[in-house]
This record gives structure tokens, sequence and C-alpha cells, in this order.
């Protein structure tokens, strides 16, 4: 199975990006996690990139607030799908979420909502399952459990009103 890479531009998005992490470890998904900046570690973050793929990474999630450029530039860099995180910082997070959707043509990033770590995680899997039908079993099995909680709360819903 491929690993899925979770960058982050700082220690301070950590609380956001563990709940990528937490989603990547239910579903049995390999991953590493790295602190590179777009700003003040470029070249570093440049060669996660470039290597990424030869690296055995099958996707790479980044994430990052205020100016938001780390999924953007791992995207130049790489071939393979990059899913952005925006965090929250200023403007809650209107300025990353911005920052990291806006991607010139040809350089795409999916980007998911702002301290969205989850459905981050829940993508890449998706992303992942295109090739490993054990993970898309997993996924069904998962969304099927979704539905049957939503319809339990459904039968209880009106003794609660």
């Amino acid at each position: 199975m491929k690993k899925v890479a979770i960058i982050m531009g700082s220690t301070s998005d950590l609380p956001v990006v563990k709940k990528a992490a937490d989603v990547l470890r239910q579903f049995g998904v390999p991953f590493e996690a790295h602190v590179y900046s777009a700003h003040r570690t470029p070249e570093e973050a440049r060669a996660f990139a470039l290597n990424a793929r030869a690296n055995d990474f099958g996707v790479i999630i980044a994430a990052a607030g205020m100016a938001a450029h780390l999924a953007g530039a791992m995207a130049a860099a790489t071939t393979l799908p990059v899913i952005g995180i925006p965090i929250a910082s200023a403007m809650n997070g209107l300025d990353a979420l911005l920052s990291t959707v806006q991607m010139p043509s040809g350089i795409p990033v999916a980007t998911v909502a702002v301290d969205g770590a989850k459905n981050a995680a829940f993508l890449a899997v998706q992303i992942l399952a295109v090739s490993d039908a054990s993970l898309a079993e997993k996924l069904a099995a998962q969304r099927a459990e979704n539905a049957s909680d939503i319809l339990k709360k459904d039968e209880k819903v009106m003794n609660e009103i």
C-alpha cells in the first residue's frame, strides 16, 4: 500500500493534523508526518515533494495557515495528488482557504474545509482505494456504519422532541 505524507507548515498545526493521522490509522494506511515550510524551508519542502513518488507515497496532505502556500508548493513539485488543509488563523481561516484553493491551471490542489483534517484523510484514503480493493471495502463499511448510526438516531428523535 502506498503511504500518505502529512506535511504541516508549523508544529502549531499539529492539533489539526492529528485528526488526519487518526483517520489514516483507522484505515490502516501508513503515513509519515513532517514539518516543512513553503517560506522557511522551501528547499526541503521541494525536495520532499520531488522525491515523494520514488519514496512510495501515493498522496500528500499539506496543512498551512495564513499565506498557506505549502500545498501549492508541494503540488508544483510533484504529480501526486495533493490535498490542502487550510488552517484557521487570521480571518477565521478564510485567508488560508483562498490561498490553498486558488491554484493556477495545471497545478491542482484538492482543498478541504478550514481545519478539515478528517476529510483530507478520508479523501486520501479514497484516492488510494482506487487501486486497493481492501481499502475500498473498508470505506464502504465505514459509510454503511455511519448511515446505520443516523437511522438509529432518526428512530429516536421523535421521542426526544
